[in-house]
C-alpha cells in the first residue's frame, strides 16, 4: 500500500471518528436529561425543539455528517479503486479538516457565518475531489 493511500484511508477513518464523536457529544448531552426527567420521551419522539440549544446543536452536526461526507466516502471508494495518489490524499484531509471545523463551530458558537464558510470550504474541495476523479475515469478510459 502506498503512504498516499494510506493517507487517503486515515482521513476516511477520521471522518468516521469524528462522526462517533458527535454522536458521544450528543449522547451527553441529551441522556441526562431524560434521566433526570427534564425532558419526556413522549416530547422528544417525533420533534427535536423541546431539546435545549446545546442539544440542537450536537443533532444538527450529527445530521450534517450524513450530507457531504457521504459523497466524500462515496468519492473516496471510487477514487482508491481507480489507484487514487497524492491528489486526492491532499484533498481528502483538505476536506476532513473542514468538516472538523465545521462540526467544531457547530457544537459550540455556532457562529453561522464561519460555519458557512467552513461547509463551503469542505464544498469546493469534494467538488476538486470528484473532479479527480472525473480525469481519473477519462484516462482510465484511454487506456482501455
Amino acid at each position: 500500500m502506498s503512504l498516499a493511500t494510506l493517507l487517503i484511508l486515515l482521513a476516511l477513518w477520521m471522518q468516521g471518528a469524528l462522526t462517533l464523536a458527535l454522536l458521544f457529544v450528543l449522547g451527553r448531552r441529551r441522556v441526562p436529561l431524560v434521566m433526570e426527567k427534564k425532558i419526556a420521551v413522549r416530547d422528544i419522539a417525533l420533534d427535536k425543539s423541546p431539546w435545549p440549544e446545546t442539544a440542537r446543536k450536537a443533532s444538527n452536526a450529527v445530521d450534517n455528517q450524513f450530507q457531504l461526507p457521504v459523497l466524500f466516502a462515496i468519492g473516496i471508494g471510487i477514487a482508491l479503486y481507480l489507484g487514487a495518489g497524492w491528489p486526492e490524499a491532499v484533498l481528502a484531509w483538505a476536506f476532513v479538516a473542514s468538516r472538523i471545523v465545521h462540526a467544531a463551530i457547530h457544537v459550540t458558537s455556532n457562529h453561522v457565518y464561519r460555519r458557512f464558510f467552513a461547509y463551503a470550504f469542505g464544498f469546493l474541495v469534494l467538488i476538486a475531489l470528484w473532479i479527480t476523479i472525473l480525469v481519473r475515469l477519462v484516462l482510465a478510459f484511454q487506456t482501455v
